[in-house]
């Protein structure tokens, strides 16, 4: 019954409407009766005094004891909400105009008698001779006025009838009329605090559904958001963190499947790569041993040469997968230091020097008046130079050319390697850094791919630098990489 956010919120104003209105009816059932006594009080004020000046109680000085009998059987016949009783100077009842045998109290208390006298803040409730309990407003004068205290003449002002009239009263109309507005106050804001809520909880109905749609498809695709709120209060926030959290949640689970995938083909493609070396190695060998005899000394040698070649092939492809699998596992550098960024890239042109001159391939290096420093790992940014121009001299053509650069920008080292092979097409500038790839088959240009520029990339990475690639079929390529320097 109470399953939804509306009904409990609903049940939850009801409750507290009901309370609100109670406690507003007792207040100010509470709050008319005081105002009331008060009122009613300093109407009646000199009610006591004027009884007796009117009534002539006092004669000579003296209580007029037929004079007061007489006021008593008056006024019990024409005024019976007011009760007269007369005190001696200790608060013992005298006499009294009130019924016989319906007075309970011997006595009143003379504080709040006197408090009266003395004029303090009304309204100052006395005790009501008829209960022992009861106290009630009224009106006092010491008797006789002006001459030595022997008494007073106290005059309750809601007596027996005025307490039946009023409770009479209070049953059939005033709670009446306080039960109507209590309904009527209740309804209307009820109605308007279901709306309110209504109109609260539907923007928490439709981020459910949104979160449901989101579960029920499988967390591939976040639902639409419908009508846009320029509003920022806490629903919103919680939308949008929704949002946030739920396109987190679809890249993640995109990144895992394209992970799984890359698994996927990197063991298909390791399988495939080791394959071939195994088999190059396997069948050299086992012809040595099957035709031995049969081979000449030449041919024995050649067919080891050609196995060591498969051995050593096979031995590096295995030694980059562990170099790959090493610097992946890696969050940060452990053999950071300064060094000559400008000379280490003039060594390794030189180095690489030999195998251009095989292919009659132009490497040269092109000077800038800027000696650059850097900080990182000298060993594995020297990896990075090697896989890049080593990648750069096998896809070049004979009698073509390399260039290496180096360029300051800010604080940044760039180094640029250009070479002028057969190009990548633009499907596939995307895709060479991943690792195995190696490209569609073209007869037009030598196949891309193997781990060299994956590793390149992860070194660079590492160094909080980056890797790009610029390139046009038949117009060669350009490796930029980048790392943050330091000055000379």
């Amino acid at each position: 019954m109470l399953r939804t956010l509306y009904a409990k919120l609903s049940l939850s104003l009801i409750v507290l409407l009901t309370i609100v209105g109670v406690f507003y009816t007792l207040l100010n059932l509470s709050t008319a009766r005081y105002f009331f006594q008060e009122t009613s009080q300093k109407l009646n004020l000199d009610l006591a005094q004027n009884l007796v000046a009117d009534q002539k109680l006092v004669q000579d000085g003296r209580i007029d004891e037929k004079a007061l009998s007489t006021t008593f059987m008056k006024y019990m016949v024409i005024n019976p909400s007011i009760e007269i009783y007369l005190l001696d100077i200790n608060g013992n009842i005298l006499s009294y105009s009130a019924e016989p045998g319906k007075v309970k109290r011997n006595s009143v208390s003379l504080q709040p008698i006197k408090a009266f006298i003395n004029g303090e803040k009304l309204p100052l409730l006395g005790d009501d001779p008829r209960s022992h309990e009861r106290q009630k407003i009224f009106s006092v004068t010491p008797l006789p006025p002006g001459t030595k205290n022997e008494g007073y003449l106290y005059v309750v002002l809601q007596g027996t009838q005025y307490d039946t009239a009023e409770k009479l009263i209070k049953a059939n109309v005033l709670w009446k009329q306080t039960a109507l507005a209590l309904i009527v106050s209740l309804s209307i804001g009820l109605v308007i605090g279901l709306l309110l809520f209504r109109k609260l909880t539907k923007r928490l109905n439709n981020l459910s559904t949104k979160m449901a749609q989101f579960h029920d498809n499988d967390f591939s695709a976040i639902p639409e958001n419908g009508k846009t709120r320029k509003s920022n209060d806490e629903i919103d926030q919680l939308d949008q963190t929704f949002n946030q959290m739920a396109q987190r949640i679809v890249n993640q689970l995109n990144e895992l499947k394209q992970q799984n995938n890359l698994r996927r083909e990197l063991v298909a493609n390791v399988s495939h790569d080791l394959r071939t070396p195994v088999a190059i190695l396997h069948g050299y060998l086992e012809t040595l041993d099957l035709k031995a005899e049969q081979l000449s000394a030449t041919d024995q040698r050649d067919y080891i040469k050609q196995a060591l070649l498969s051995s050593e092939h096979l031995s590096r492809l295995i030694n980059k997968l562990f170099d790959l699998a090493s610097l992946e596992a890696r969050d940060s550098l452990s053999n950071v230091e300064q060094f000559n960024l400008s000379e280490l890239a003039h060594d390794l042109v030189l180095k690489f020097q030999l195998k251009a001159k095989e292919k009659q391939i132009n490497l040269n290096m092109i000077k800038t008046k800027d000696i650059l420093f850097a900080n990182g790992d000298i060993a594995l940014i020297e990896r990075l130079f090697e896989n890049l121009l080593g990648n750069a001299l096998k896809f070049t053509p004979n009698n073509g050319y390399v260039d290496l650069s180096l360029e300051k920008k800010g604080d940044t080292a760039i180094v640029h390697v250009r070479d002028g092979g057969p190009g990548i097409p633009d499907n596939e500038i995307d895709k060479i850094f991943e690792r195995f790839y190696q490209g569609k088959k073209n007869s037009n240009r030598v196949k891309l791919g193997g781990l060299g520029l994956a590793i390149a990339k992860r070194i660079a990475n590492l160094h909080g630098g980056n890797i790009s690639v610029k390139s046009n079929p038949e117009q060669g390529t350009v490796f930029t990489f980048s790392l943050p320097q330091i000055a000379e």
